[in-house]
């Protein structure tokens, strides 16, 4: 049987010099045995598969919402893409692939229900009473040091000090890294973000961009949002296009879809690979705290030339599916439905559950506001909408 020991030994003889390492780990807030069989980062990774925030990404919408089509990724299957990606990447730049997928699973877990519509009513409630607003890496962070609670000695899932800084500063063109008003220990929180992102945390970072802007392709074809001929105006799209083999094939044929998606993932991940080796080979660290002092950002990305080609592209997934009619009234209704729900709670606190509301206490205008986006934050879309129904029906209809 192998054991902890005999992988960290693994770890010390086949991972690059600047990869983090379990047997180096920064450790945890609360001190824990190790186990006999898993290494930290496995553990870690565990804990959030097993969390009730990771369950309840299965019905959060990710761009379209989940009821309108068994197909479109949810917050679910966009995570599990990330880790996907994340760790074929790791795999080739010989770093700690259990690091990895333990923040790829984690770095969704705070997002509110149905996606970033949800997401900027919470943000605009929240600053309408001076708070910083609302942000979903900030409410990772609080969900595994605070919300989740299986353990009798400590709140939270008391993950290591590697997966919180890359949950914390996990920064893509959809995600900020979390300010400083976090819920539970303020002071261990600022320390953390003191630390540098490690290179495994930038891949998940550079993963999660990968996959949204190809699932978002996918999707935005199989709606009808977006056609070939919108992309085809994007050289990374053309390029695609003549990488595969298609006789017979139209470009409305579901084969000419999947081909043209995984040429497109092939290609940007081949460029990233590729780029990010160069950088490393210039800067060539002997160890991680020589590359902790030389670069902590950037160090994982394209190149200049195939940025552009990105940007080229993500500029018309913008312009054709986010902003598509169907989607515009999608995210509409959606901002309403919470809005309404924000302002039953609001005009009445004693409608929420008892373990949310302290009856026995008075709250604060602020304290009542972070008290009601926690609650609404936590909910699935699924949940929104039963709530929404239970609350106003029969004299509304959704």
């Amino acid at each position: 049987m192998r054991t902890r020991s005999g992988i960290e030994e693994n770890e010390e003889k086949f991972l690059a010099p600047y990869a983090m390492r379990a047997s180096g780990s920064w450790g945890r807030q609360f001190l824990e045995a190790e186990h006999i069989s898993r290494t930290c980062f496995q553990r870690d990774r565990d804990r959030v598969v097993h969390s009730e925030a990771f369950r309840k990404l299965e019905y959060k919408t990710q761009v379209f919402v989940v009821f309108d089509n068994d197909y479109y990724r949810t917050r679910l299957t966009h995570t599990l893409e990330v880790a996907q990606l994340a760790r074929s990447i790791g795999r080739n730049l010989c770093l700690n692939e259990d690091l990895i997928e333990a923040v790829a699973l984690a770095h969704d877990l705070g997002h509110s229900p149905f996606g970033h519509a949800g997401e900027d009513v919470l943000d605009q409630r929240l600053k309408k009473v001076g708070l910083d607003g609302f942000n979903h890496n900030q409410r990772s962070f609080d969900i595994v040091t605070k919300f989740e609670k299986r353990y009798p000695a400590f709140d939270g899932l008391n993950l290591t000090v590697e997966v919180l800084v890359g949950m914390l500063k996990h920064e893509t063109l959809y995600d900020k890294i979390a300010g400083t008003s976090v819920i539970g220990d303020m002071d261990f929180a600022c320390k953390l973000k003191e630390r540098p992102c490690s290179l495994e945390a930038q891949v998940v970072d550079k993963a999660d961009s990968l996959a949204y802007l190809n699932h978002d392709v996918d999707d935005g074809l199989t709606s009808g949002c977006i056609h070939a001929e919108d992309l085809a105006v994007s050289a990374l799209w053309r390029r695609a296009v003549e990488q595969i083999s298609r006789p017979g094939l139209s470009d409305t044929d579901p084969m000419f879809k999947y081909q043209v998606v995984r040429a497109l993932i092939d290609m940007q991940v081949r460029d990233l690979l590729e780029a990010t080796a160069a950088r490393l080979d210039a800067v060539g660290p002997s160890s991680l705290e020589a590359f902790a002092k030389d670069a902590e950002k950037g160090m994982v990305n394209f190149s200049e030339a195939m940025s552009r080609e990105r940007q080229e592209l993500q500029d018309i997934i913008f312009e054709k599916v986010y902003h598509h009619w169907r989607v515009e009234r999608m995210t509409s209704k959606a901002r309403r439905i919470l809005n309404e729900l924000f302002d039953v709670y609001l005009d009445n606190p004693r409608q929420l559950p008892y373990d949310i509301f302290d009856r026995s206490r008075s709250f604060s205008e602020k304290e009542l506001y972070g008290i009601i986006c926690n609650y609404i934050a936590a909910m699935t879309d699924r949940a929104a909408l039963d709530e929404y129904k239970r609350l106003f029906e029969p004299y509304k209809k959704v």
